[in-house]
């Protein structure tokens, strides 16, 4: 293994009612973390590719763990994020370092296909800052239904030499959706819009 990992940390939130009326089935986000050592941390470096391969790695290993969370297959996922908090001693471009080059490939195959592009976010901040891991269809970035976010946190983390990267999967959109648009069933998937 490239990455240095303190914790992994993985939740599912599961809601069953919505403004009073049940959902059937419930929507399930699971949530995997992995907090991890910055090989950068307290200096610059012009080259991040140690941070580049633990993306790689990291995208397989969290997807996964989310999947398995949800107790689903693969091809059950219907959306994803992903999302990285710096600890003090880093800098920004450490989590896009990890979150874009490399991590998308393995977390698509973790959740079989994914032809839209994997929303991110990234910031910088100290132990139990908390990030909303941005959420869009795997497959069409226009299904309205499955625009959402979860809420990511470690009370421990990040130190100041620290990174906590998080993925997020769904086996479902959003809790009674209505708002229009392009509906799951009619995902072709070809192009990552539509």
């Amino acid at each position: 293994m490239t990455a240095k990992i303190r914790k992994i940390v993985v939740q599912v939130d599961e809601t069953r009612i919505e403004m009073g009326r049940p959902v059937q089935p419930p929507v399930r986000k699971a949530l995997a973390m992995a907090v991890i050592e910055n090989p950068y941390a307290g200096r610059y470096a012009e080259q991040l590719d140690e941070l580049v391969a633990i993306g790689e790695e990291l995208g397989g290993l969290l997807g996964a763990k989310c999947v398995q969370a949800l107790g689903i297959e693969p091809g059950q996922a219907q959306s994803y994020g992903k999302a990285a908090i710096v600890g003090e001693g880093g800098e920004l471009e450490h989590a896009a370092a990890i979150l874009h080059p490399k991590l998308g490939a393995p977390l698509r195959a973790a959740v079989e296909k994914g032809a839209a592009l994997v929303p991110s976010s990234k910031k910088r901040g100290g132990l139990g800052t908390a990030i909303d891991v941005p959420l869009g269809h795997k497959d069409a970035a226009y299904v309205r239904s499955h625009f959402d976010a979860m809420e990511a946190r470690i009370g421990d983390a990040p130190r100041a030499n620290e990174i906590v990267v998080c993925v997020v999967v769904t086996d479902s959109g959003r809790p009674l959706p209505r708002i229009g648009g392009l509906q799951h069933h009619e995902v072709q998937g070809t192009d990552g819009l539509r």
